[in-house]
């Protein structure tokens, strides 16, 4: 299970952010979802939503000194405030800053971690009431998607299953002009060949780039 965030849908109404809070009932302070605005105001702005992404080598599992976090069948990372002290390692290792704790006091207690669980509650019995009191609603054992996911006006933030997430987000970057060619492990670390040598990658273009095309181009706009 993957989350991935389009940045050319993304508008920054923050609906995700607002589904999320009210599905699982967050206290103040706690925004497991949050909308990053890059470039705010000048050409090129972008917007993306980030929240935990469920990583598959997660730093935060690594560095967790209680092995309080963990991996789901599905790929899901979810964690467990019984055995959760509150250290901070995770906040610090994640890049995403998804681990987030509710307080700050005296001797650094910051209490409980929280974060994104996916909608997947957490290591309570599904759909009981101290797993919605603890991690909020378990829509993946209700056979739902995650609720910011299924809020997404425009489609922008996807979430499920990694092969069908990627597939999806395949047939955009070829609607918008890239073609097929643009996909892949060659493409992104691929150099490119210019006389039969090896150059340097960025010496010239690649060979599927038009360089008259751009991806917002409107007769291009998926």
């Amino acid at each position: 299970m993957k989350f991935i965030c389009d940045t050319e849908r993304c508008i920054d109404c923050n609906g995700c952010v607002t589904a999320c809070k009210n599905e699982h009932e967050l206290p103040w302070g706690i925004n497991r979802r949050r909308v990053v605005t890059i470039n705010d105001g000048v050409p090129g702005e972008r917007s993306v939503s980030v929240a935990c992404m469920h990583c598959t080598d997660a730093p935060c599992l690594a560095v967790c000194p209680v092995n309080c976090i963990y991996h789901t069948q599905d790929g899901i990372v979810l964690h467990s405030k019984d055995m959760c002290i509150g250290c901070g390692y995770c906040y610090y290792a994640c890049p995403f800053g998804a681990p987030q704790f509710p307080s700050s006091g005296l001797f650094n207690h910051r209490g409980k971690m929280d974060k994104c669980t996916f909608c997947n509650g957490g290591p309570e019995e599904d759909l009981s009431e101290a797993e919605f009191k603890k991690y909020g609603r378990n829509r993946i054992a209700e056979g739902k998607l995650p609720a910011c996911a299924g809020q997404c006006a425009t489609k922008a933030l996807l979430g499920g299953d990694a092969d069908v997430v990627a597939d999806i987000y395949r047939q955009r970057v070829e609607t918008r002009g890239y073609g097929p060619e643009l996909w892949g492990w060659k493409i992104a670390y691929g150099k490119p060949k210019r006389g039969g040598e090896v150059q340097a990658k960025g010496d010239v273009p690649r060979v599927d780039q038009d360089l008259n095309d751009f991806q917002n181009n409107p007769r291009r706009f998926p």
